[in-house]
């Protein structure tokens, strides 16, 4: 049997809108195994996100549809399962932080009431030992005084806070597999800190395999193992964190490592990437970065590369990666 707790082969999720079809996510693929955690990054409008929805299966259709793939979870392919089904494993076998907990959390009801629910539903258990779960898992993730905050609704804590309560909703029914989408966009620095030492704290005691979705490098760098770049709804770079940072091959990926702040006595600039990805709708028709990429060629604008494993466990989607030195780019 495999290690693998999640396999994602070619999925494409596309929405079909009056002006035509957008390729949300066009062909992606990756794995995950029990006990790790795979950092997808990538700018606003490349597919994190809606990968994300796709695995949990909760595209809104019309106008999205999942149109090709599959998302072997624990052996079994999500896609070919029953709505039925998908919802006794949604926020049981796997669990989701979204990006904004506000927005997630119900205002009418206290938080304890939130977390005692999904334990209810999934675990069978009654109210009041639902409640005490609750209180256990707020007390978990690091909410002072628990058995008062259990009475709180959400408008009474901090974004902080409220952010503890979705982990502990997400992890309340002990998944196996955790996404997390931005959980840290809205939160200052020191929660912001706080919150991923939580998050890696909780894989290494239930061993949860976590997916972070993230647009920020720095995130990925403290808790990653592995690293999936996406742009234009596609893979372009794949490898262990290490590799990543110290060797990247994609121009992509080497800008992105370039605009993080440095506190070692490098560069203080901070090199953008200059343009904007692309209209879903116009896209060009080779390369997808070809209009931001400073290293372009005829080849780039014509035919799109293939993602191609160019060392083991490493995989990039350039037709010129051979030939530049991104290494020193990056620096």
């Amino acid at each position: 049997m495999s290690d693998k707790i999640l396999e994602v082969n070619d999925l494409q999720t596309h929405f079909f809108l009056d002006k035509g079809v957008v390729k949300a996510v066009d062909g992606v693929s990756f794995s995950i195994k029990q006990g790790e955690t795979l950092g997808i990054v990538g700018e606003s409008g490349s597919g994190k996100s809606v990968t994300s929805a796709s695995i949990m299966q909760l595209i809104p259709t019309p106008p999205g549809k999942i149109v090709g793939g599959e998302i072997i979870f624990k052996g079994e392919d999500l896609l070919k399962k029953p709505m039925k089904e998908i919802r006794k494993i949604r926020g049981n076998e796997i669990s989701m932080i979204f990006q904004e907990p506000m927005t997630s959390l119900n205002p009418v009801y206290t938080v304890g009431d939130q977390i005692a629910e999904t334990i209810q539903l999934h675990q069978g258990l009654d109210k009041k030992a639902a409640l005490a779960k609750a209180v256990e898992m707020l007390e978990k993730v690091g909410i002072p005084s628990p058995e008062k905050r259990v009475h709180d609704h959400p408008h009474q804590l901090s974004g902080g806070m409220r952010q503890r309560v979705m982990i502990a909703m997400a992890l309340a029914c002990n998944p196996d597999l955790l996404i997390a989408d931005e959980p840290t966009t809205a939160l200052d620095v020191t929660i912001q800190a706080q919150i991923l030492e939580l998050m890696k704290e909780l894989r290494d005691e239930f061993n949860t395999a976590i997916m972070l979705i993230t647009h920020d490098l720095g995130v990925i760098a403290e808790v990653a193992d592995k690293v999936a770049v996406m742009y234009g709804g596609r893979v372009v770079e794949y490898s262990d964190v290490k590799t990543l940072f110290k060797d990247p091959e994609h121009p992509y990926t080497a800008g992105l490592i370039k605009s993080i702040p440095r506190v070692d006595g490098g560069s203080t600039r901070l090199t953008p990437i200059e343009g904007n990805v692309p209209d879903p709708f116009n896209f060009p028709q080779g390369c997808k970065f070809a209009n931001r990429c400073p290293f372009a060629t005829e080849k780039c604008w014509s035919e799109e590369p293939q993602l191609e494993e160019i060392r083991e466990g490493h995989l990039v989607r350039c037709h010129r990666w051979e030939e530049l030195d991104l290494k020193a780019e990056s620096k």
